[in-house]
């Protein structure tokens, strides 16, 4: 007699927790999708900019190709060199296009 209100109280407690991580993965796996290809060719710590050859931007519709961009935060330009594999995400907002994120490619 309690076992089926029993096991109904758990799935609705369990639900919100399942639906976090599908939240999570989801999150993840557009992340993923929306890391771009590059190397990189200059940084300007005094202009908080950084020059990349990259590969397709979906996101932006923009074609392979070496071009300035601004860095969301100037930090970002201490995580690489000049020469280094990258993986980046880059947006268009008022300023201009602009790196979000950058990791030396594995």
């Amino acid at each position: 007699m309690f076992k089926p209100v029993l096991m109904s109280a758990l799935l609705i407690v369990s639900s919100p927790a399942f639906a976090a991580a599908d939240d999570a993965a989801t999150a993840s796996a557009t992340t993923a999708q929306a890391l771009a290809e590059g190397e990189v060719r200059k940084i300007d710590l005094a202009q908080q900019k950084i020059t990349l050859k990259h590969s397709d931007l979906p996101n932006l519709g923009m074609p392979p190709m070496t071009m300035v961009f601004k860095v969301k935060d100037p930090a970002l330009l201490t995580q690489v060199k000049v020469g280094d594999k990258v993986r980046f995400h880059a947006e268009k907002l008022p300023e201009g296009y602009t790196v979000m994120s950058i990791q030396v490619a594995q």
